[in-house]
């Protein structure tokens, strides 16, 4: 490897480990601004009837644990990890600001939420994504998430894939 190379590489690398998840409440500024984001680009991609997505008050209940990245202290991802009650639980409202892509804040995201997962004694995460949405697709397959049947309240829908990853 040239040195050009090892320092581009090294310095990706710094920029990745400046990367910090933890749990934090979803009614702040910045997280708020994200899930405006999340919002415009799913209303963009789907029709309304496709769109699963839970509102602020519905990720502070005490059933909901919330995951918030900063890249060098900016809020720049989030994801919340909805507990079904029945040893599983669903990832909702992942979502990384398109200027922090390329930093594996989804995959460092997914590992916290599945981290979390472990530590509460959950069986099984699922989510249901958008078939339009191949990067989110291939980050949770390349995580060992495996195409299952509609869960929960969800109904068959041609524009969803319903996923699952067992923890424990």
């Amino acid at each position: 490897m040239s040195a050009a190379n090892r320092r581009n590489r090294s310095a990706k690398e710094e920029r990745q480990v400046s990367v910090v998840i933890e749990k934090e409440p979803p009614r702040q500024p910045g997280v708020l601004r994200l899930l405006e984001q999340s919002d415009a680009y799913a209303q963009s991609l789907y029709p309304a009837e496709s769109n699963h997505l839970v509102d602020v008050s519905t990720l502070e209940k005490p059933s909901v644990a919330f995951f918030v990245a900063r890249h060098e202290g900016q809020i720049v991802g989030c994801c919340a990890l909805v507990d079904a009650g029945d040893g599983t639980a669903e990832i909702k409202r992942m979502f990384v600001d398109p200027q922090a892509r390329g930093l594996k804040i989804g995959r460092k995201l997914l590992e916290g939420v599945e981290s979390h997962g472990r530590d509460t004694g959950l069986s099984a995460i699922r989510l249901e994504t958008g078939i339009y949405q191949p990067e989110a697709i291939g980050l949770y397959r390349t995580a060992g998430y495996v195409e299952i049947g509609p869960f929960g309240s969800y109904q068959p829908d041609p524009l969803s894939l319903f996923m699952e990853k067992k923890i424990g």
